[in-house]
């Protein structure tokens, strides 16, 4: 007579699913805080466990809301004294993510994905050079007499634009939206890198915030709310830690780490 010994599945082969896209979330919400492009871990991750494209996108965007309030949360000291650059870009951020979410609804998702690794160079490029760019509108200030945080219409209208952009591509497909948001402002603006950190932080929620609560209104039924919730809980975590570790990062390492998540982020776009 032979006895066979089972051990019973604690948590069952969808349990092990949403503890995976918990991990995930959990990356992907310290890797927001930090750089951004978190996207790109959970993304992935409902796509091969077998979600469509759509709804991971969705879901995605759902569950990462709670990760940029922590990261946001954690980057307040920060963002103090950038509501003079962030009234005008917060609704831009608005507009553009509502429209996006509305293109996610209405156009293919390969058609942003086509521009994707494009926008991520251009914006890659932009962090690399921010310094000098702004080393050089720091010198024409001076030469003009005018204080250094003096922003010319053209220029502020440029970062507004820049904003929307960005919220569009954000509300459509959220992937690196904050390397997009942190080269276009370290371009346009005279702020520190770790200042951007904060204020690319409050814009990406401002994006996936607007996004989620277009999804929920116009397509529940194409999100999957367990996802969300698993993504959520486990990028509110990560947004806090993620945050916290930043915060401490030199400006210059901080700089490098967002191009080396950019590279590794351009590598997986070009590969999939």
């Amino acid at each position: 007579m032979s006895f066979v010994i089972t051990t019973p599945d604690i948590l069952g082969a969808a349990g092990v699913q949403m503890l995976m896209i918990g991990f995930a979330g959990f990356g992907a919400g310290a890797i927001n805080a930090l750089v951004g492009s978190g996207t790109l871990i959970t993304f992935p991750t409902l796509v091969a466990i077998g979600y469509a494209p759509v709804t991971s996108t969705m879901s995605n965007t759902i569950g990462l809301v709670a990760g940029h309030m922590s990261g946001t949360w954690g980057y307040r000291a920060e963002l103090r004294g950038q509501w003079h650059w962030l009234r005008w870009q917060i609704p831009a951020a608005i507009t553009g993510a509502a429209l996006g979410a509305l293109l996610l609804l209405h156009m293919p998702e390969k058609i942003f994905g086509m521009v994707v690794p494009a926008l991520l160079v251009l914006a890659l490029l932009l962090v690399v050079v921010g310094p000098w760019i702004q080393s050089w509108a720091r010198r024409r200030a001076e030469q003009a007499g005018r204080s250094i945080e003096h922003i010319a219409v053209g220029r502020m209208a440029a970062v507004v634009l820049g904003t929307f952009a960005v919220g569009l591509y954000g509300g459509y497909f959220t992937a690196a939206q904050g390397i997009l948001l942190v080269g276009v402002m370290g371009a346009l603006l005279p702020e520190s890198v770790q200042r951007m950190n904060a204020a690319k932080n409050a814009l990406s929620l401002v994006v996936n915030l607007v996004a989620a609560i277009g999804y929920t209104f116009v397509a529940c039924d194409r999100i999957s709310w367990p996802v969300a919730g698993a993504i959520a809980a486990g990028s509110l975590l990560g947004g806090s830690l993620g945050a916290r570790y930043a915060r401490r990062l030199s400006p210059k390492v901080l700089r490098a780490t967002i191009v080396v998540v950019g590279l590794i982020g351009l590598y997986r776009l070009l590969m999939a």
